[in-house]
């Protein structure tokens, strides 16, 4: 976009298409839609026991063999069984609703980060429309993102290991689960250049602002 002599505003030709803007929306609707529906609403409808719920959780041992056939058995009554070397498969035979929900809980959390992600990405594909990205309320929605994939980040693996130990509390298997939480360092990273990236948007934006009033 540029101002021509006598205050006319005319905009420069951008190889970014009205087509291209309705594209990259449409994948992202497509995005949330996916997410939604595996993320969020069969695993509630698996909590409520509407679908074919989820019944095993990966997890840390402190073993490094299958579990001894004296604790297997000895948690043959709750409906457990855990095998593996390290990382192992913890699953229940007929979990209950609140099992169901502990085992849930955690990917739907995550779904939900995600879907707040993809609408923001969303809100920001629309503002091409204009052909133009660096307004203010972008800086605000990537701050959002960026914070909103850090808390992901910690609150995804910690809600993981609290359920858990729930799980597991009051059979043998406490004894073989330790409370372990694993954050990936990339979505920390990735996080802290969304934010970075917030910061060039909020600096463009006032940028373009001082100079067009300087027009």
């Amino acid at each position: 976009m540029r101002t021509v002599e006598g205050g006319e505003t005319v905009r420069g030709k951008s190889w970014w298409s009205p087509t291209d803007s309705r594209l990259l929306e449409a994948v992202l609707v497509l995005a949330a839609a996916l997410v939604g529906l595996f993320g969020v609403l069969l695993p509630a409808l698996g909590v409520a026991g509407l679908v074919d719920p989820q019944d095993t959780r990966e997890t840390e041992t402190l073993t490094t063999t299958r579990v001894p056939g004296a604790v297997t058995d000895s948690v043959a009554g709750h409906g457990m069984t855990l095998a593996g070397t390290h990382h192992a498969d913890l699953v229940l035979a007929d979990p209950t609703a609140v099992q169901r929900l502990l085992l849930a809980l955690p990917d739907i959390v995550n779904s939900l980060f995600l879907l707040l992600v993809l609408a923001l990405l969303l809100k920001i594909a629309r503002t091409l429309r204009d052909g133009d990205v660096f307004v203010p309320v972008n800086a605000r929605r990537l701050s959002v993102m960026g914070l909103a994939v850090l808390v992901q980040t910690v609150v995804t693996p910690v809600l993981t290991a609290l359920t858990t130990q729930l799980l597991v509390r009051g059979t043998p298997l406490a004894e073989q689960v330790p409370f372990s939480a694993t954050f990936t360092g990339a979505y920390v990273l990735l996080a802290f250049l969304v934010l970075a990236l917030a910061e060039v948007f909020r600096r463009g934006a006032k940028l373009r602002a001082d100079t067009e009033g300087l027009v």
